[in-house]
């Protein structure tokens, strides 16, 4: 009775790690469905406000987590420019280059500050979002996400190396089948969140010690003071 229990064991947790195989090769899949706006889906002509929104939810609807979530709103876009993360619109009207600059930020805030954001697009825009320039922000934005394309292969197969590594996790533990499924997955969790966290420590470091980024430390005090503040609240 007692090796029928075991072997039954056995077998729901072999259904279970099938059950989450299938579930994570899905979840891989979907990645491949992320892509960038291209400069040639982006409007030759100046949006207004309530344009700049429909186009930016439109374009990355297959980044939302929520069908409901909001990607990019009135109120974000005029605390970017409140903050001198994205130049003032022109006669109320947003140009190509305000375009590449929120697409920019919406990749960054979701693992930087404000105030960091700040301080990368900051030589950014002094240096390619006027007309003058030798180099266009569309040719910056073009070259920036062609790399990140190529790189999308090698992350993928980095996923499936620490999906491999989790489910040789806790091999020695006496564990039932259900304990042995959460283990796996969380120490699948816990890979991706260091590797998350080590990366944004190296670009932490580069923004403070980085001549091009340090030189808009003082710009960005008076942002860094009010999220300080903003984070002692909760």
């Amino acid at each position: 009775m007692k090796m029928r229990q075991q072997l039954v064991g056995i077998g729901a947790g072999d259904a279970m790690e099938k059950v989450r195989d299938s579930y994570i090769r899905d979840i891989l899949k979907s990645l491949r469905t992320i892509d960038y706006i291209k400069p040639n889906e982006i409007p030759n002509i100046d949006l207004y406000m309530d344009q700049v929104t429909t186009f930016m939810d439109k374009h990355l609807q297959s980044s939302k987590r929520y069908d409901d979530d909001k990607l990019l709103t009135k109120t974000m876009i005029n605390n970017y420019t409140k903050n001198n993360l994205l130049p003032s619109p022109e006669k109320k009207k947003y140009t190509k280059n305000h375009i590449y600059l929120l697409i920019f930020i919406y990749h960054m805030k979701n693992i930087l500050s404000i105030s960091d954001i700040q301080s990368i697009l900051n030589p950014l825009t002094d240096m390619f979002f006027g007309p003058d320039s030798k180099l266009s922000l569309e040719q910056v934005y073009e070259e920036i996400f062609r790399i990140e394309k190529e790189q999308s292969y090698e992350i993928t197969k980095d996923l499936v190396e620490k999906l491999k590594l989790s489910k040789e996790s806790f091999a020695e533990v006496e564990k039932n089948g259900e304990e042995e499924e959460f283990l796996k997955i969380f120490s699948f969790v816990c890979m991706l969140c260091f590797d998350v966290y080590m990366k944004k420590q190296v670009i932490e470091k580069l923004i403070d010690e980085h001549e091009f980024f340090k030189k808009n430390g003082k710009d960005t005090k008076e942002v860094k003071k009010k999220e300080k503040q903003e984070h002692e609240k909760k």
